[in-house]
């Protein structure tokens, strides 16, 4: 049986603590699917499209990870995908806390679905999307807290 995560989230943008958790998930399984959620009552700053080209851009070179939109219950969509492993990463306490409650529900739902979840680096604990989307919303320049790939087309951008 193959291992199968998915890496659920917003990704709004793509930060280095996104890829921080990937990169060091890989190891441990043979596909990771990062699953960007489309949530209809959020208004992301970027589209999916280019969310999507970031992650797809930043791992060209990794057939073992892919990049899809979905909709709906995260946990719905595992089934759809043959997913057996949720993951998920923490920075801080209050994170797992919250994290666990999800994990228990999704647990309760299916079972066979087991949610991993990875702490980030230390240096990237202070890494959310909201704080760098307040960053560029205000004129800042907040690359050291983003892939190459992404800083890179905020610049070509502008």
């Amino acid at each position: 049986m193959s291992r199968i995560c998915l890496f659920p989230g917003t990704f709004d943008p793509v930060t280095l603590g996104h890829t921080d958790i990937i990169d060091r998930a890989l190891p441990l399984f043979d596909k990771i699917i990062v699953g960007i959620g489309i949530n209809t009552s959020k208004s992301p700053m970027f589209s999916a499209e280019q969310r999507m080209a970031w992650m797809n851009e930043i791992y060209k070179n990794d057939s073992r990870v892919s990049c899809v939109t979905y909709e709906g219950l995260t946990i719905h969509f595992c089934q759809k995908i043959k997913a057996n492993f949720i993951l998920r990463g923490i920075r801080y306490v209050s994170d797992f806390e919250y994290e666990k409650t999800i994990a228990d529900a999704n647990r309760t739902l299916d079972k066979s679905i087991e949610t991993i979840f990875l702490t980030c680096e230390p240096k990237f604990s202070s890494v959310a999307s909201t704080i760098v989307r307040d960053i560029i919303k205000n004129g800042g320049d907040a690359s050291p807290f983003l892939h190459d790939v992404v800083a890179k087309s905020f610049k070509l951008n502008s």
